[in-house]
């Protein structure tokens, strides 16, 4: 062959690699949209959350996660609210920015999952990933399942089943109030408390049942009254944000001594309205334990209290810039079709041990703990939250094989 005729296949073979998916640049920023309330009741949880995730994003980039390749999240205000958040999305689109992230939720984590798939069947070449971090409505990863939402969180059953484990062996547990948000993620919560508890507990009863409107209430001292009323000795609740810190200050003004069971008890605001009150009296369930991590997870604690003087306990951030760069060196491509497929059954290594992407219907597999609210002695709650000198105390850990819960997803993929 001459030195012409092999220049011109050279470059009809490079322009085909350069047009190919998987030739994108494995250097430069990539950028990913970070979308949730920096407004409103939800605000001071927003911006904790922002800031976990840019300080992810900076380990990521410091330590080379993805290579050359770098990240850099970019904030959206959605108000919590699921139109905002579509509006959001075209503004994002708009921007070429093909990863967006979401957590608070899960009424916008389903209008965003929707909008996505349909974006991405609509425009071959321009699809979006997202990454949920935080909604955790099962149907997500049931019959709502679709192959651009990855959810780094543990679903509500999966939470449900490792308390309701935990809550079977206490014989002092013996009449439930259900206390929870009035939307999808707090219907979810209402139903695995009844059906695994029955169960589990058939003689536990259930003695109310309350739904109130997400990030409305200021004053939740009506509901406590009739959580006494009741007789309750024990209070589950799905309640996150605002609506967990108000009902908690509510429940310790009324002097109420039943013991919460919560999903979100370590979160924005409930530490601070716990403090000494809650001691042994607040148990929530989670994928790990800020107060006692790995030498690893207490290098990014400590970091991120020196950097905020904040607490870092959404360890979804951590995850899911390892799963992000170890797809991207796997697919050799920052494109998202790409990236996505190689995320597919990834294990990478968390802050609380190795974690899988599980391939039949992107639902994280992770181990998950149950923690109580004590004081910190430097052992087994090393660190405290909220400057309160309490700290969690983790009373039991679920292995990932254990929590791991069946699914009805039918996953349909797209054409590589």
């Amino acid at each position: 062959m001459s030195k012409k005729l092999a220049f011109a296949a050279f470059s009809v073979a490079f322009a085909a690699a350069a047009a190919s998916p998987m030739a994108y640049a494995q250097s430069g920023t990539v950028k990913v949209a970070w979308i949730d309330p920096l407004s409103g009741m939800m605000a001071p949880l927003g911006q904790n959350m922002v800031r976990s995730w840019q300080y992810a994003a900076d380990l990521a980039n410091q330590g080379k996660w993805a290579g050359d390749v770098k990240f850099e999240v970019v904030p959206f205000d959605n108000k919590l609210s699921p139109q905002e958040s579509l509006t959001v999305l075209k503004s994002i689109i708009d921007q070429g920015i093909r990863y967006i992230v979401q957590g608070n939720g899960s009424g916008v984590a389903i209008a965003l999952a929707d909008a996505v798939s349909k974006h991405n069947a609509r425009n071959p070449g321009k699809e979006i990933v997202y990454l949920n971090y935080a909604a955790v409505d099962p149907v997500l990863t049931n019959e709502k399942c679709d192959f651009w939402h990855f959810r780094i969180d543990i679903n509500s059953d999966m939470k449900m089943e490792a308390l309701t484990a935990y809550m079977e062996k206490r014989p002092e547990i013996k009449k439930v109030y259900l206390i929870n948000q009035d939307y999808a993620f707090g219907h979810s919560v209402e139903r695995a408390a009844e059906e695994y508890l029955k169960r589990k507990r058939p003689d536990v009863e259930i003695v109310g049942k309350d739904r109130h409107p997400l990030a409305q209430v200021r004053d939740f001292a009506p509901y406590v009254a009739k959580i006494k009323a009741a007789g309750a000795d024990t209070i589950i609740t799905g309640n996150w944000g605002a609506d967990l810190a108000l009902l908690v200050k509510a429940a310790k003004d009324a002097g109420l001594t039943a013991n919460f069971y919560t999903y979100y008890a370590g979160t924005t605001g409930v530490p601070t309205a716990m403090g000494a009150a809650g001691e042994d009296r607040v148990r929530y369930v989670g994928y790990w334990n800020s107060s006692d991590p790995s030498p690893e997870g207490a290098k990014v604690v400590e970091g991120f209290k020196k950097k905020f003087n904040d607490d870092y306990y959404t360890m979804a951030t951590y995850t899911s810039f390892k799963l992000l760069s170890e797809a991207m060196k796997k697919a050799k491509s920052t494109d998202p079709k790409a990236v996505a497929f190689a995320m597919e059954g990834l294990k990478v290594q968390s802050l609380a041990g190795e974690v899988e992407m599980r391939a039949t219907d992107h639902q994280l597999q992770q181990a998950v703990y149950i923690s109580s609210w004590q004081k910190v002695d430097g052992k087994t709650v090393k660190y405290d939250q909220e400057n309160t000198g309490y700290g969690w105390r983790t009373e039991a850990k679920i292995e990932a094989y254990v929590a791991s819960q069946p699914t009805s997803c039918n996953m349909k993929r797209p054409a590589r």
